[in-house]
């Protein structure tokens, strides 16, 4: 059945973060495809955190529900109103807070709070005539898209990632969540295996396949170089595998001293790999760039020669998708769904996650025939456009939403 012509709502725990800018790319596409979208966040990024223009306009027109929460009056009004429309409804939706609770009385706090907060984005998305709502991974702002859209009356989705949820099943309640929603998206294959994995059978074909993705017009390739500038893109956490890199890089400057590695990033991994950088002598070789803007990254893999990014756990980073479409390879961990577009010896390599002898191996590799590395670079051009365009993607998701789900089909 189509659905009418009103609009969906678009909800994240953070909207719009420094680390989630497909979240972003992928409104601006289903918007250009003719779906109206309201964004919407659970908590409101400080200003100061964005240096582009694109993130400060998405800041400027999401409505926060967690400072609107947090009037009292208007949290008072938004779920008396709820409990006018329907006390049945809003009896039975505390009921699902509670039932979707973990044990223990902090989760069933949580929960409440979560109930509270469901208050008023159904508050906001009845006066905004909102269709569905759609929500970005399936943890917290999740708990709160189920709980809003049962407030409201209206269908929820939602796109999960992974792979951080799948070691928390039972705690966000993955199971009921997949069972209520009217459809869910998986951003890869085994992402999909695992939603099937803790669903039950029944659900599996409402879970389809959109992947995140990029505009390659927007990414280029700078010609010059030595074939030995490594990037690694992400925040510099510990699951992300600075610190190993910096320990392979230790290794290919002995084979290639003019090697160079960028960091652009920050977080709670930056001190420990600036200082075993400085401990292992090759601090000269290393920059640590902080955080950069989507342009300053593209200029960043536009001057680069490969990617490296040896996480220790995945989804499958738009990074890698950024890199490819500049036509330069990654060598990335062999984890999750990264495999499905990074090829071994195709689009780059792939090593076994915490084999710091092999990613050192492989980025030597690189640099010794620079003709292989450029061919990879082309395959992984190719690649992202036949299958990470967010144009294309934006396009299926928007017809998804258009007819309320992807239509019993489960994409094998």
């Amino acid at each position: 059945m189509t659905m009418d012509n009103g609009p969906i709502a678009y909800l994240t725990g953070d909207y719009p973060k420094v680390s989630h800018t497909f979240i972003l790319r992928e409104v601006e596409a289903v918007r250009a495809s003719g779906v109206r979208v309201i964004t919407c966040s659970i908590r409101q990024p400080p200003e100061s955190e964005f240096k582009g223009q694109e993130e400060l306009r998405a800041r400027a027109e999401t409505f926060y529900v967690k400072p609107a929460a947090r009037n009292p009056l208007r949290l008072l009004a938004a779920h008396g109103r709820a409990f006018l429309r329907s006390p049945a409804i809003w009896a039975k939706t505390l009921a699902l807070a509670v039932r979707m609770r973990s044990p223990g009385v902090k989760a069933l706090i949580w929960q409440l709070f979560y109930f509270l907060e469901a208050g008023v984005l159904a508050d906001h998305l009845h006066r905004n005539r909102v269709r569905h709502l759609h929500n970005h991974f399936g943890n917290s702002s999740c708990s709160v898209a189920v709980l809003a859209a049962e407030l409201a009356r209206i269908p929820f989705s939602f796109t999960e990632h992974g792979p951080a949820i799948f070691f928390e099943v039972d705690r966000w309640a993955l199971p009921e969540k997949i069972a209520r929603a009217a459809f869910v998206v998986a951003i890869t294959h085994f992402c999909r295996s695992q939603l099937m994995l803790f669903s039950d059978p029944r659900h599996w074909d409402k879970i389809t396949i959109v992947h995140c993705g990029v505009d390659p017009a927007a990414y280029r390739r700078d010609p010059g170089g030595n074939g030995k500038r490594v990037a690694f893109v992400g925040r510099l956490d510990p699951v992300k595998g600075a610190l190993l890199l910096i320990e392979a890089m230790a290794t290919v400057l002995k084979a290639h001293p003019d090697a160079t590695l960028t960091l652009a990033g920050d977080g709670p991994a930056r001190a420990g790999a600036e200082a075993r950088a400085k401990a292992l002598g090759i601090e000269t070789a290393v920059r640590f760039a902080g955080f950069m803007t989507q342009g300053q990254v593209a200029d960043l893999l536009a001057t680069s020669d490969m990617l490296a990014l040896p996480s220790f756990a995945e989804g499958l980073p738009v990074v890698y998708m950024e890199a490819l479409a500049s036509r330069i390879p990654v060598v990335a961990s062999r984890v999750a769904g990264v495999q499905e577009l990074v090829e071994d010896g195709v689009t780059g390599f792939t090593v076994p996650p915490g084999d710091v002898a092999t990613l050192a191996d492989r980025m030597i590799r690189l640099m010794d025939d620079p003709a292989t590395a450029k061919a990879m670079g082309e395959a992984g051009r190719k690649a992202v456009e036949a299958g990470f365009d967010i144009r294309a993607e934006g396009a299926r998701l928007a017809e998804i939403f258009t007819n309320g789900g992807p239509g019993g089909r489960l994409r094998l």
